[in-house]
């Protein structure tokens, strides 16, 4: 079974993780020189370290490549999973360690641990497990069926949005959206609900530009992003600081860029070029061009996982493989939109690309499943056709 799973996995899977992986190393490493010159004295800080973190992504990967899927069906295991992310989470609000405003990090002596990026996770495992118990009463009554789903993943998404990590619990809200639809929702319920959240969206917004600080789930941190979004320039000194360097970045690099290592915006005018604004950093060393190599290999994987979900005949493998796709997709264009201006900056990081261990881990062992529900669904095809 394990020589049949490494021969059946879809490769469109893993050689883009690969390549991503090897590629985040090396622009990290020039993303970060500079900063990590000031900061430590040795511009190779954080190569070493982001070369550990991808070679311990890999194990994990492989792990959850032969990870028997039953085990993530199991009740008890998924209410463990349950009570150790409201646990890290509780954990974090008491303990955890506040950057810039935001209390997003626990720290240990190895590396700081975010929360926010386990709890994507778990999400998406919970919901694929309590929906594909509940196909039968999606069909009878939706409405009563999601119910409970709903109010936890609410007070989940609750937690994360008062560390303040606003880019986060949209996200979970977003993954939660597309499952619980993916879940077996009729075409015309789905595009209603679709269609009343963008209303939603649009008219948030209006109500952030017309009362500000006044509205009671508006702070000031929050408030600064939306400023700095709609008038970068005027604001160039303060809120629009990031997005202003960003579009720097941008125009600087052209078509083909100014080549590997020779960014200007990471010498000190483009805040977190190594996490946030990474991408931003690759347009100006790469150009137009690079940034649509980049995109075009991670959106071969994101698609291939969406296939993946669409295949598989088991209802819990299909909505665990549509949710991570999911999490990549949301997270790769959210933090797209905040590097060009669409939308307002939120602190996401760039799937494999960005710097950081937890992420890296979190979405190894993501695909890692995804992967494995590949190799089961092309056994099974090749098998049906002899």
């Amino acid at each position: 079974m394990l020589k049949n799973r490494i021969k059946y996995v879809d490769k469109y899977l893993v050689l883009p993780y690969i390549a991503l992986t090897l590629f985040s190393v090396i622009m990290v490493y020039s993303a970060s020189s500079y900063s990590a010159l000031n900061d430590y004295g040795n511009p190779h800080h954080y190569l070493p370290r982001q070369a550990v973190f991808v070679g311990m992504s890999y194990f994990f990967f492989v792990v959850s490549l032969f990870l028997p899927l039953q085990i993530l069906k199991q009740k008890k295991v998924v209410i463990f999973g349950i009570l150790l992310t409201a646990v890290s989470l509780f954990f974090l609000l008491l303990f955890g360690r506040e950057i810039y405003g935001a209390k997003r990090w626990i720290e240990t002596p190895l590396f700081n641990i975010q929360p926010a990026e386990f709890t994507k996770f778990m999400v998406i495992w919970y919901l694929a497990y309590i929906l594909s118990k509940k196909q039968k009463k999606i069909a009878e009554n939706f409405y009563r069926a999601v119910v409970a789903p709903v109010f936890l993943v609410a007070l989940i998404v609750l937690f994360i949005y008062i560390q303040p990590d606003t880019g986060s619990a949209f996200i979970i809200v977003i993954i939660s959206a597309v499952m619980i639809f993916a879940s077996g929702v009729s075409p015309k319920l789905g595009m209603g609900f679709g269609l009343f959240g963008v209303g939603s969206l649009f008219g948030m917004t209006q109500l952030i530009r017309n009362f500000g600080t006044d509205l009671f789930f508006l702070d000031e941190y929050r408030y600064n992003r939306f400023l700095g979004y709609w008038d970068p320039f005027q604001l160039a000194e303060g809120a629009g600081l990031q997005l202003v360097n960003s579009y720097y970045a941008l125009s600087r690099g052209g078509l083909l860029g100014v080549g590997f290592g020779d960014s200007i915006q990471k010498t000190g005018y483009l805040p977190f070029p190594y996490t946030d604004f990474i991408v931003s950093i690759i347009g100006e060393e790469f150009g137009l061009l690079g940034i649509s190599v980049l995109f075009s290999v991670f959106a071969l994987m994101v698609s291939r996982m969406f296939l993946t979900g669409i295949r598989s005949k088991s209802a819990f493998n299909s909505l665990l493989s549509i949710g991570i796709a999911s999490m990549f997709l949301i997270q790769s264009l959210i933090n797209l939109m905040g590097v060009v201006g669409l939308m307002p900056i939120t602190g996401v990081t760039f799937p494999f690309i960005s710097y950081g261990g937890s992420s890296l881990m979190v979405l190894s062992v993501s695909l890692g499943l995804v992967a494995n529900v590949s190799a089961r669904v092309n056994y099974q095809r090749a098998e049906s056709q002899l």
